[in-house]
């Protein structure tokens, strides 16, 4: 659906949604969302989100015939995009969390220092920095309108969005990352809570300078703001998916772990997978690494040993809560896999490489002259396959540069993954019999080792630390930088959960 905006109109008023044939109507919260920000971002028209396949063929036309992605031929569906080489990671530094009170989001070190917990922003600063990059910063674009779900649409574990967004790269990676479009809009007519999220890449049309790699975004400019006692998610000036895939990191840890809070669950950056021993016996694990050390691989891990099996629920993030019986449940609250690519081969992910040879966006990669793909950690390129690097430059082995970014990815959907486990999307999620922490530690302490209880669990996982990773520039328990409320209270909301059920083991 499009709604075309007069220019000398900068709003449109609930009546003029509710009026169009695709959606008879919007719910009036959704509504209210969507005229605001009309008003403030001044887009030149307004495309709702269906979420069906000949609308995302469409939207990667329309990229492909603006130069941001190229269709990669030697696959089925798959497109490379190259980014402004400044917009490559997500940016923590530049990541805030707004409350009324420093003390509600992160503790405040004494003289001063500044805390490693993440960073607070005051309301009153907020107002200021949302005023100077928000206003008319769609001018000339199509704001887009997507209604997603994080978990399965009907699932009690389920949490709802509404993201507007300029970026039409940012409409065809979150039909892949989550569940958009028709059964989510019917969900939010029955007046279900919903996370606001906007998102702008920060440069209005016509253009005041020009792009690089046709990717528009504001590098000096980038803000990524959670307002948790609202529920609202406000991204300006990135278009890399950590940034702008508001369902992602941005919700389904920052904003949940706030949620979480409030309802008394979990919102973890854990893998969750099903491995199955020789004997047929069955057991569902969580596990919580940083970005950029291995949770994919070991989602879809590929048992060397006979007899063993593994099943991949999701490889990022698990929502769990005890259910009415005392076990705890989880859900993988994404529908695709937004993987680091360099390392990741038939060798270390034989599983991965099947599930991202087709309706996959590559970014940052490399591309070989055949039409495909390359990146550190695969085999060669056959003689006489040339590559080219993710500057789009000639590339040869021993190059002083990498071939692909270090935090180049690939969005795909979790459904071709060989190996997806038949309960993934279980509305009741499922069973949890072991967590696991982890990290990036060559040295220094053991390999593996086991707590004495789930209590000494919680206190071994808040201790831990993990090297500096592409995509993750420190901390323990996988989710310091993800984690928008007060982190003793986030251990305290872990600890209660888990002593609760468990106290005796």
């Amino acid at each position: 659906m499009v709604i075309k905006i007069n220019s000398s109109v900068l709003s449109i008023s609930a009546v003029c949604i509710r009026s169009m044939s695709t959606f008879p109507s919007l719910p009036t919260a959704v509504a209210e969302f969507v005229s605001n920000a009309v008003a403030e971002c001044e887009p030149a028209k307004v495309h709702v989100v269906t979420g069906t396949p000949e609308e995302t063929a469409d939207i990667l036309a329309g990229l492909e015939k603006e130069g941001m992605v190229k269709k990669l031929p030697k696959y089925v569906n798959c497109w490379l995009a190259r980014t402004d080489p400044k917009d490559v990671a997500r940016v923590e530094s530049k990541t805030v969390i707004v409350t009324r009170q420093q003390r509600d989001t992160v503790p405040i070190p004494c003289n001063g220092a500044k805390s490693q917990l993440g960073n607070w922003m005051s309301e009153t600063d907020f107002q200021k920095a949302k005023e100077e990059r928000f206003p008319a910063t769609m001018t000339g674009r199509t704001m887009y309108v997507i209604p997603f779900s994080m978990g399965p649409v009907n699932s009690s574990l389920a949490k709802f969005g509404v993201q507007l967004t300029d970026s039409p790269y940012v409409v065809a990676s979150m039909g892949i990352m989550t569940r958009t479009g028709t059964p989510v809009m019917e969900k939010l007519e029955q007046g279900v809570e919903f996370v606001r999220c906007q998102h702008s890449v920060g440069r209005p049309l016509p253009l005041k300078a020009p792009l690089v790699n046709q990717w528009p975004c504001n590098p000096e400019k980038v803000l990524i703001s959670h307002l948790p006692d609202t529920r609202q998610i406000l991204s300006f000036g990135s278009g890399y998916g950590g940034n702008s895939l508001l369902g992602k990191k941005c919700f389904a840890l920052r904003i949940a772990s706030r949620i979480a809070k409030d309802e008394g669950w979990l919102a973890e950056h854990m893998l969750i997978l099903g491995i199955t021993n020789p004997q047929g016996v069955k057991r569902y694990v969580a596990a919580a690494f940083p970005s950029a050390c291995g949770k994919t691989n070991l989602a879809m891990m590929k048992p060397a040993l006979p007899g063993w099996k593994v099943e991949c629920v999701g490889d990022d993030i698990a929502w769990m809560k005890f259910d009415s019986q005392g076990k705890l449940r989880a859900i993988n609250p994404e529908n695709g896999f937004f993987g680091v690519a360099p390392g990741t081969s038939l060798k270390t992910n034989p599983h991965a490489m099947d599930t991202i040879s087709k309706n996959t966006i590559f970014t940052n990669v490399g591309e070989t002259s055949d039409g495909g793909v390359w990146w550190e950690g695969l085999e060669p390129p056959s003689t006489g396959i040339t590559l080219t690097d993710w500057h789009g430059k000639s590339w040869k082995p021993g190059a002083a540069t990498p071939c692909a970014h270090p935090n180049s990815r690939f969005c795909a959907p979790a459904s071709q993954c060989p190996i997806i486990d038949p309960l993934w999307e279980s509305d009741e999620g499922v069973p949890i019999d072991a967590i696991i922490f982890g990290g990036r530690r060559p040295e220094g302490v053991p390999l593996v080792y086991e707590t004495f209880n789930w209590r000494h669990g919680v206190f071994v996982g808040a201790a831990m630390r993990s090297e500096a990773t592409a995509a993750a520039e420190h901390k323990g328990i996988s989710t310091f930088s993800n984690c928008h409320i007060i982190i003793i209270i986030y251990y305290n909301n872990y600890y209660n959960n888990i002593n609760e059920k468990y106290k005796n083991t």
